[in-house]
């Protein structure tokens, strides 16, 4: 009850409505066609690279211009969670899902009948705008299926996909616009899309509790009972409230939280990288003589860091696991970050070895090496400070997460765009160690926060003080 109102719950821990009670190769299930669907939006957001020379030659467009196409997918991507990210809070993850994923495929359709650069660029940031309504709530999905205690590995396995999809999509691409037309690049990201909407809607249940919980109430008025609520609707609060809070706390938090600014720069520095090689590795490559679908390859070891950072999950986990029996209670939020402090080494390490070995005097495969360790790396820093944010401001995590998905998605869009001319004028060597300069300059902070983020927090507004 609740100010007199029966209010509908689970009747107990094994209480089947529960998705942690679904048998657990059924969980695993959702969590690999989750994966699978963010992995086929961040696809969708690098495929676009080896597209410039056909948008270019149809639409008389400088490589700047066609390079919009890359910068307002991730834009849209980084930004419309602030909207969209509460609306699973009110009417579940499903219809976010299935709306979201449905206008995904439609913009991209856009794209692939443009006949003009404006139709195919305001259809690139659209359709970023729509993936983002499932990438807001994927994350969510893991955690709703899976115990805090069992949740490590499945969040670790789901956190690939979104890496390795902007990795993988220049491959996938590179072969497409070797021996096709560049609108073949979407006619098959649509079909494949198609097959993912279709694997979303028979295998991804309503996973959030509260909205299970709204509908167990609404079943049980329908059948009389007239005065049971769900928890979810007796909350005061409007939505339009919550969307206010939704788009203000994230920027609140940067401008005043000089350890979030830190740390969110950090992980948007590494992003704004990730995506400018996708217009640089042309750059480096082409003078081996390599044709697109070759360079489209050279993602490859790129792609493997990323999955050995993942796989190493397990021994982060025994650190952590490790520090808990040593204090005999759960670690402070900065443990989090020690795998950030290995991670944050090996990125400007693996840059400055890029950057001096990409002579064509040195064999390519040397260069192609150095990036094994940046995929590493980024795994690392970015699965760091994501765990660090959610545990370290708790009781604002979603809006913490806001904050870094925001400026990632800044940095991710702008470094494109200036790629091509900063090439050009430094050379690729130059303009490489200027990127790992950059890097090198976050090194310090992670060390800070580790040692010193408990003080950090104890003169925070919105962090967690324990």
């Amino acid at each position: 009850m609740e100010d007199g109102v029966p209010i509908v719950r689970l009747t107990g821990p094994d209480d089947p409505m529960s998705r942690l009670n679904r048998p657990k190769w059924q969980r695993w299930l959702i969590v690999i066609v989750v994966t699978s669907g963010a992995f086929c939006v961040t696809c969708c957001s690098s495929m676009i690279a080896f597209t410039y020379p056909g948008v270019e030659d149809e639409f008389h467009v400088s490589q700047e211009v066609a390079t919009l196409g890359l910068s307002l997918f991730v834009l849209g991507m980084g930004l419309f969670p602030l909207l969209v990210g509460p609306l699973s809070e009110w009417y579940g993850r499903s219809p976010v899902y299935f709306v979201g994923f449905a206008l995904y495929i439609a913009f991209n359709f856009m794209v692939a009948f443009s006949n003009n650069i404006v139709c195919l660029l305001i259809g690139r940031f659209l359709g970023g705008a729509a993936g983002s309504a499932f990438l807001s709530v994927a994350g969510g999905t893991v955690a709703d299926v899976f115990k805090p205690s069992e949740v490590g590995a499945p969040m670790s396995f789901y956190t690939s996909g979104p890496f390795l999809g902007p990795v993988v999509g220049p491959i996938i691409s590179g072969f497409i616009n070797e021996n096709l037309d560049w609108r073949w690049t979407w006619w098959i990201l649509i079909i494949w899309a198609a097959l993912e909407l279709v694997l979303l809607i028979v295998v991804v249940p309503e996973t959030y509790l509260p909205a299970v919980l709204k509908k167990k109430a609404a079943k049980l008025r329908k059948a009389g009972r007239t005065d049971v609520r769900a928890p979810i609707e007796v909350d005061t609060r409007s939505i339009t409230s919550v969307i206010k809070t939704s788009c203000s706390r994230p920027f609140q938090i940067l401008l005043t939280e000089p350890m979030a600014l830190a740390l969110c720069t950090w992980t948007a520095i590494l992003l704004g990288i990730l995506y400018m090689f996708f217009s640089a590795f042309s750059t480096v490559y082409r003078p081996y003589g390599f044709s697109t679908q070759i360079v489209g390859l050279t993602y490859i070891p790129l792609g493997i860091g990323i999955i050995i950072g993942s796989l190493c999950h397990p021994i982060w986990a025994g650190f952590y696991r490790r520090k808990t029996e040593q204090l005999g209670r759960r670690p402070p939020p900065e443990e989090h970050l020690r795998k950030g402090l290995y991670g944050v080494v090996l990125c400007p390490i693996s840059l400055f070895w890029f950057a001096f070995t990409t002579y064509t005097s040195v064999h390519w495969i040397v260069s192609l090496i150095a990036t094994v360790p940046f995929g590493i790396g980024l795994v690392w820093s970015f699965q760091a400070v994501f765990v660090y944010l959610v545990d370290a401001y708790r009781p604002v995590a979603a809006s913490a997460m806001a904050a870094n998905s925001a400026m990632r998605s800044s940095f991710a869009a702008a470094f494109p765009l200036f790629t091509t001319a900063m090439f050009r004028s430094l050379g690729t060597q130059w303009a490489l160690a200027l990127v790992a300069f950059l890097c090198l300059a976050m090194v310090p902070f992670p060390f800070l926060f580790f040692k010193m983020g408990h003080k950090f927090r104890k003169n925070s507004r919105f962090a967690n003080t324990e």
